[in-house]
């Protein structure tokens, strides 16, 4: 993985790849350890992003709501 992950997606993507290959590609112990660990980086990246986003959408709302009421 990189070291600055550009974007949620890329991160998915990735995340993606890494699942087929551990699936399909059958690695030896040392690189599915390696993909493993990778993938539990990008798992981490996702899930800080999509509370992120949820965090700003909850806050978009909230203040449509003030507007309103």
């Amino acid at each position: 993985m990189a070291k600055k992950q550009a974007s949620f997606e890329t991160a998915l993507k990735r995340l993606e790849e890494i699942v087929d290959k551990m699936e399909n590609a059958e690695p030896d112990l040392d690189k599915a350890l390696a993909l493993f660990s990778e993938g539990a980086e990008l798992v981490k990246f996702c899930s800080a992003k999509l509370n992120e986003t949820k965090k700003k959408i909850e806050i978009l709302v909230d203040g449509e709501k003030q507007k309103i009421g």
